[in-house]
Parts: structure tokens; C-alpha cells; sequence
């Protein structure tokens, strides 16, 4: 159980997430000069978000939800913000120090902020941003602020496959996740459904497998894309599923794709002779040489575009029945040969190439604990791989027990999309009598939809021993977007994301060990309310009158 050390009562004025340690000792405020400048070192990427934030507090002019009780004193106002940075050249990678320490004096004329890189800078300047309100403009002052995350991976998975989405829409959720001092934008580009990546070396890829030709990703976007997230101290790190969920290689190399095509739940057959997970069939098959002729340029081209250092595999959901539909493969498993054998193959021929090019190798869970088809240990060495794991609970457990990192996704509690039915047609199970249906048959596989309460009170190192808990390197909430567009992108991310935010910041219990999201709902509603005055459409968590009336809208008194 993390625990955060700031003060159990929550302050008129307030910062999302909270503070690992915030002083304020008599809650006051100072004007913020009309000339109010920052000062900072000169640094490519925090340079402009110095000029970005410094034109937010000047003009934002937030107007909280409930007037603050504070008293605005007749001290020289605030002129200058002034930022000291120690290293410059720390890159943005996995474990960059995002520590800051902000003071406000009681009276004018300069507050500081210090930071052990430009990417704590930016969290400082986040929270600064958040301490002022008011027209004309005010700063909480005599004001002290230490700050330094939990946990170093704090991310957003967002699926562009299922629905596609414009680059503005990317670029708006990686400003959102600044906001929230989250990190990670995990880029799930392609799947079974549509490959929207443009790949110099394979431009017919997406030629014949993105939706249409306005709904891709050019190399040009994708630099847009992961320059945007340096401004923002956000990593774009990418995703290309496979061998499972890549259909649409198929448009353009069938010789190398398994059951592609085929419908993916034949009449009358159960549930474990499905060919794949959802409609989509298609699976590369590992035994034929072309396929890494192909996946090699692939993995080529996503590494040039993208530089971060962690690149993410997938490896997921293998179906058995797809792969036996190939003759190859047919040959193989009367060989002797297994299913787990052929993933072995895939992972032993794919796995050098993309690790000697100096990257870490993310895989989701199933590469190692799938039931069916996984790979022996021995195919993943533990100091240069990560998995993600995305099932139960309790196979983060089984995960780090086995030696390695571990980021937490479930299902159970980090889904996005859970709860809003299932997307596939002609489905009997919604032809039932009124009041026959039960409140937890909502069609969705994992129903029922995940509140911001539910993701706030998840300790991602719940059952875990202390040595264990320290291979968890952070958590990720998951939109897959079978149903959701750009049209629903924000309220189905906001502010449920805020929660996690907070909680893999500063943690979800206070000095006591206790679980603070009661104290919580209030500053998450005001919070809301600027993110949507920021341009965010965050959906509403209460009605305004309870923000309006604390506390009159608790389960219970107190």
C-alpha cells in the first residue's frame, strides 16, 4: 500500500494530482502580475512549454466551481516564475527524474521552481498552472510543494485500428495526460481491422489495409505525434500486434497469412473453435520464410519513426484454430510439432532483431501465460523484457514472480471500453423478455463499466511482497475502440484517466493508510470542470449540485 504524504484535508485551491507533500500553513493568495514572466534555462523541448504555460496562466482565468475562501492579501504581486533545472540533457525515457519542488512566497516578487530535469520541470509548471484562478488572475501563495511520482510508467493505450482517429484527436489526449502528469501514450496502430500506418519500406500496407487513403498515418504524422509528446513530457511508444491480429497483412501477402478471411465463429461451433478473438481472421504464420522478410522491414520502419526506447510487440491472443487451417502448419504439428512450439519460432526469430536495435521488447501477458500457446522463459530474457498484463489480477503476481517488469493493465479495472455491449451483430443474447435480463448482462465481455472509483482504489501491487512490488513499473488504462470513435474519445478517457493519474502519482490513501477517494470526489469534480474549460470533454461524475452542496451527496455522513 503506497501512501502519500500530504495532509488529510483537502484545501480550497488544489492540485490534480496531488502533491506527494503540500504545505500551505493559512490558505492565502497574491495578485499575478499583469507582466508576469518565467524564466527558465534553454532546452528544445522545455522551452515551449514555457511559452505555452506561461500563456495559459495569463488568460486561462478559471473560475472554480465553488468561490475559494481565501484571502487575497494587499502583497506585492507575483512578477516572476523562476526555473532551475540541474540536468539538461536527461532524454525522456523509462525512469527520467520528473521530481520538482515549487515555492510561492507570502509576498511577492518571484516563486521558484526547481527540477532535477526539463521533464520535472513540466510537472512543476502543471501544478503551478493549477494554483492560479480568478479575473484578474491570483496565485495561492506561501506555498510549498515537493513532488515526485510513484510510479515511473503511467500511461494511456489508445487502439486506432478498430476506428480510426485524426491526428488531432492524438494530440489533444497526449496534452490531456500532461495535464494529468501521465506519460505514456502506448499506440496500439494496427491490428486485424486496419493497418492506418504508412511504412516507407511497405507503403502498400497501408495502400490496401488503412480504411481510406485520408484515414492514415504518414511519417510525417507520426514525427508530429511524438515531437508534440516531448513538448508535453509525454512517450509515444508504438505498438504493432503480432503474429495474432494482422488481417490486414493479408491485402498484400496472403502466402504468409493463416485463416484469413474466414468467418470467425463458424456455425455451431463452441466457443474454443473460434478463429480468432473477435471478427478480424488472421494470423501471420511463423513457418514460412517471407514472413520475416516482411516483419523485419515492418519492425525497421516503426523503429526509425519512433525513437523511444520501449517498443511493444503484442504477441497476443494467438488462436489455436486459426493457425490449423494452414497445410504448413498442418505438417508440422503431425511432425511432432506444437502450437507453442511455432510461437517459439516466431518470438526466437523476432525478438533478437528488435532488441539489437536497442530497443525494450513489451509483450502482452499471453506470450508467457497463456494457457494453450506460450513461450518458454528461456525466449524472453528478463533484463530487456516487459509484459503487460492485461487478464486477471492476479497474473501481475505470476508475472513478477517469474522475474519481470511488469506494467498493469486488467481488465477488471483498467478497461475503458467495458460496459458499453459487444459490437458483433445478430446477437441473441439482447432478445430477452422485459425484466429478464440481469443488471450484469451487459454483452460485454468485461462488464460492467469501470467507474473513476473503481480505477482510484486499484493498488496495482495489491498481494504482492515488497521485493516483488518493485518490478511493477507502472499501470496503463486501455481504450480498445470496436465502439468508439473520435466522437466519444474524450468522455470515454476523461476524467476516469485523472483517477488512475492520481493514484500511480501520489497514491489512493492518505497518512493513515486510509483510501482517500471521498475526499477525492470533490477535487476530481473541479478538476473535471478545467479540463473541459481547457478544451477537454471530460464527461461529468455528479451533478453540479453536489459540488455546489459538500458533502450532500455521500453515501454516508462524514
Amino acid at each position: 500500500m503506497h501512501l502519500a504524504s500530504s495532509a488529510d484535508h483537502d484545501y480550497p485551491i488544489n492540485v490534480w494530482p496531488k502533491p506527494r507533500t503540500f504545505s500551505w500553513p493559512k490558505p492565502q493568495a497574491i495578485p499575478l502580475s499583469p507582466i508576469f514572466a518565467i524564466t527558465s534555462p534553454d532546452h528544445q523541448y522545455l522551452t515551449p512549454a514555457v511559452k505555452r504555460y506561461l500563456n495559459q496562466v495569463l488568460t486561462e482565468h478559471h473560475r472554480p466551481l465553488v468561490t475559494p475562501a481565501i484571502n487575497l492579501t494587499s502583497a506585492l504581486p507575483l512578477l516572476t516564475l523562476s526555473i532551475s533545472v540541474n540536468d539538461l540533457v536527461a532524454p525522456l525515457h523509462h525512469g527520467v527524474n520528473e521530481s520538482y519542488v515549487l515555492s510561492i512566497p507570502a509576498s511577492g516578487p518571484v516563486a521558484y521552481l526547481a527540477a532535477e530535469t526539463a521533464w520535472g520541470a513540466m510537472r512543476g509548471l502543471e501544478s503551478f498552472s493549477q494554483l492560479v484562478w480568478g479575473y484578474p488572475s491570483r496565485v495561492a501563495s506561501d506555498i510549498y510543494i515537493w513532488d515526485e511520482p510513484l510510479y515511473q510508467h503511467r500511461g494511456v493505450m489508445l487502439d486506432t485500428s478498430r476506428n480510426y482517429f485524426g491526428v488531432d484527436d492524438l494530440l489533444r489526449t497526449i496534452g490531456a495526460m500532461s495535464m494529468n502528469k501521465l506519460n505514456v501514450f502506448h499506440w496500439h496502430i494496427t491490428d486485424s481491422h486496419s493497418f492506418p500506418l504508412v511504412l516507407p519500406s511497405l507503403p502498400s500496407l497501408s495502400e490496401k489495409g488503412a480504411y481510406g487513403p485520408e484515414m492514415v498515418y504518414t511519417p510525417e504524422d507520426i514525427k508530429m505525434v511524438v515531437e508534440f509528446g516531448m513538448e508535453y513530457g509525454v512517450r509515444v511508444v508504438p505498438e504493432v500486434d503480432m503474429p495474432a491480429h494482422t488481417a490486414t497483412l493479408a491485402e498484400v501477402y496472403p502466402e504468409i497469412v493463416t485463416c484469413a478471411n474466414m468467418f470467425w465463429l463458424p456455425a455451431g461451433a463452441d466457443w474454443p473453435d473460434r478463429l480468432a478473438a473477435e471478427p478480424g481472421t488472421g494470423h501471420l504464420n511463423p513457418l514460412i520464410p517471407k514472413t520475416y522478410e516482411v516483419v523485419e522491414n515492418l519492425i525497421q520502419d516503426v523503429i526509425s519513426m519512433f525513437p523511444e526506447p520501449f517498443y511493444h510487440g503484442g504477441a497476443d491472443e494467438v488462436v489455436p484454430n486459426c493457425w490449423k487451417q494452414d497445410s504448413t502448419i498442418q505438417n508440422f504439428l503431425a511432425n511432432n510439432g506444437t502450437l507453442s512450439r511455432i510461437l517459439e519460432i516466431f518470438i526466437s526469430k523476432t525478438y533478437p532483431y528488435i532488441a539489437s536495435r536497442n530497443r525494450t521488447v513489451v509483450y502482452w501477458e499471453d506470450v508467457l501465460l497463456d494457457a494453450e500457446i506460450h513461450v518458454d522463459a528461456s525466449f524472453l530474457p528478463k533484463e530487456n523484457t516487459i509484459l503487460q498484463i492485461w487478464t486477471s489480477p492476479g497474473n501481475v503476481k505470476r508475472v513478477v514472480s517469474a522475474g519481470y517488469r511488469a506494467i498493469v493493465s486488467t481488465a477488471d479495472l483498467y478497461y475503458l471500453d467495458c460496459g458499453h455491449g459487444d459490437f458483433v451483430g445478430n446477437n441473441s443474447l439482447y432478445d430477452k423478455p422485459p425484466g429478464t435480463i440481469k443488471a450484469n448482462e451487459s454483452g460485454s465481455w468485461c462488464g460492467p463499466f469501470k467507474t473513476w472509483q473503481t480505477i482510484y482504489n486499484y493498488d496495482i501491487t495489491y498481494g504482492l511482497t515488497a521485493e516483488e512490488a518493485k518490478l511493477v513499473i507502472g499501470g496503463e488504462v486501455a481504450l480498445w475502440t470496436e465502439q468508439a470513435d473520435p466522437t466519444v474519445l474524450d468522455p470515454r478517457i476523461w476524467p476516469r484517466s485523472s483517477a488512475m493519474a492520481e493514484s500511480l502519482w501520489s497514491g489512493n490513501t492518505d497518512d493513515h493508510g486510509m483510501k482517500r477517494y471521498g475526499f477525492a470526489t470533490d477535487r476530481l469534480n473541479e478538476w473535471r470542470y478545467r479540463m473541459v474549460n481547457r478544451g477537454i470533454g471530460a464527461e461529468p461524475i455528479q451533478p453540479l449540485w453536489c459540488v455546489r452542496h459538500p458533502g450532500m451527496c455521500n453515501a454516508v455522513q462524514g
